[in-house]
């Protein structure tokens, strides 16, 4: 039944899709409800300072996977060709590409170790067509992003289109995979990705009984109502004014409660086949979100130029294994989606093959309950295209090569980042010495 062998404790891997970290009921968020992320939390530790390593999907996806920049890994934008063949009606030239092809990830560690792997859902790194990253059970989105009802989807070796609301879908293909597990004794990895919650949110895609709870019933209180940025896209969702808001933010919150149903499901699936003490389950998003954050509604690419806001780069994050992770235990450690692979094999007892070649940093002593030390000059890096990003605690720097503008913040002072201090008296040298860190890094790790 899976692995009861404490030293090889299966994994589950959930990852939601434009979920800002303010998103969950236990960050905070008095309106939203996640009641099973929350239980998570409460039987696990949540992270408050966690970063991605690039605000939009496929580079981060990327990062998490390989634990490299997307400056090493070579995916700096949305994909949006070269999943399918099918995808020449979007453009493509009638070719899949494996965009991560050579590069190592930790599930092709795991695999090499004995781990059985499975995916169910969102991919959106090239060739959806065939299991790539050390994965033999492979129910995939077959694109990046469509709408809940009719998605294109990929399993059992062909693609179709699912007319059922795709993140149960997601969640049953998890389960399936779960309960496959019973007849063997070797551990396994499941990664869980939704697409969930990002948009559409319109009533017509979601389940209309949450939908008319959230539309008729709730303030919103939990998201500010601001003008629109001036750089705001404008291709990008809109919430400017009273109708359109309620319905954006009533479609957002839909979604992001129906995925927290059905990682329920998951969750008493793994109670059920008695392994929830020997199995860690890691939550996170791929990337942070505004809706109506600074007056934007979208993550780093809401914007020209992109934008490098801490509700675009924070992202929720949970781990769990009960009688190992310390319970109900929030961290306020600065760490980052670069850290996952090196803190993943490390807590497995794994060697990481490419050490030497990745930022990132084992947090595993956190997830045993012990201090976290070497690690207090920790920054975390961003990019995005031309536009790259150094925060520390206390200050963040953004420099868009090219263009501009760059900015320069207070967090201590400033931490909704109300006030672009690069011109400001005085902080010319702050600028200079958070420009020459970050210029010295990107040198070292870019490819």
């Amino acid at each position: 039944m899976a692995s009861t062998d404490p030293k090889r404790p299966n994994v589950v891997f959930i990852l939601s899709d434009d979920q800002g970290a303010w998103a969950l009921g236990c960050a905070g968020n008095s309106e939203i409800r996640t009641p099973n992320l929350d239980s998570l939390a409460a039987n696990g530790t949540r992270f408050e300072n966690f970063f991605c390593a690039s605000p939009v999907c496929s580079p981060a996806r990327a990062s998490i996977l390989t634990g490299r920049i997307p400056s090493q890994h070579g995916v700096h934008d949305w994909i949006r060709d070269g999943n399918m063949l099918s995808d020449v009606e979007w453009g493509a030239q009638g070719k899949v590409i494996e965009y991560l092809r050579g590069i190592p990830g930790y599930t092709d560690v795991l695999a090499a170790n004995g781990y059985t792997c499975g995916i169910s859902g969102k991919w959106h790194l090239g060739d959806s067509g065939h299991p790539q990253k050390g994965f033999s059970s492979w129910k995939v989105h077959s694109r990046g992003g469509s709408g809940y009802y009719d998605a294109p989807m990929f399993a059992d070796g062909r693609e179709y289109v699912e007319p059922r609301y795709v993140t149960d879908v997601i969640a049953e293909n998890g389960v399936a995979f779960l309960r496959e597990q019973v007849n063997s004794d070797a551990p396994f990895y499941l990664s869980v990705h939704y697409t969930a919650p990002h948009s559409p949110w319109t009533p017509d895609q979601h389940p209309s009984e949450t939908y008319d709870d959230y539309h008729a019933n709730c303030p919103f209180h939990s998201t500010p109502f601001e003008p629109m940025h001036p750089w705001q896209i404008a291709s990008a969702p809109s919430g400017y004014d009273e109708v359109s808001r309620r319905r954006e933010l009533s479609g957002y919150y839909t979604a992001v409660t129906e995925m927290d149903h059905t990682i329920g499901d998951i969750v008493a699936e793994i109670d059920r086949m008695g392994i929830r003490e020997n199995t860690l389950i890691i939550f996170t998003g791929d990337n942070g979100m505004n809706m109506g954050h600074h007056g934007l509604y979208g993550k780093g690419n809401a914007t020209f130029p992109a934008n490098m806001f801490d509700t675009s780069v924070k992202v929720p994050m949970i781990i769990s294994q009960p009688g190992r992770v310390p319970s109900g235990v929030v961290c306020e450690e600065m760490l980052s989606h670069l850290d996952i692979m090196p803190t993943l094999l490390d807590y497995l007892g794994m060697e990481n093959p490419v050490a030497d070649e990745i930022p990132g940093a084992s947090f595993a002593p956190i997830l045993h309950g012990e201090k976290l030390t070497g690690r207090d000059a920790v920054v975390v890096y961003d990019e995005y295209g031309p536009t790259r990003m150094i925060r520390t605690r206390e200050w963040k720097y953004v420099h868009r090569y090219q263009y501009g503008p760059h900015e320069l913040y207070n967090l201590k002072d400033d931490p909704d980042e109300r006030v672009n201090l690069i011109d400001a008296d005085g902080m010319s040298g702050v600028a200079r010495d958070l420009r020459a860190r970050l210029a010295e890094w990107f040198v070292h790790w870019a490819d």
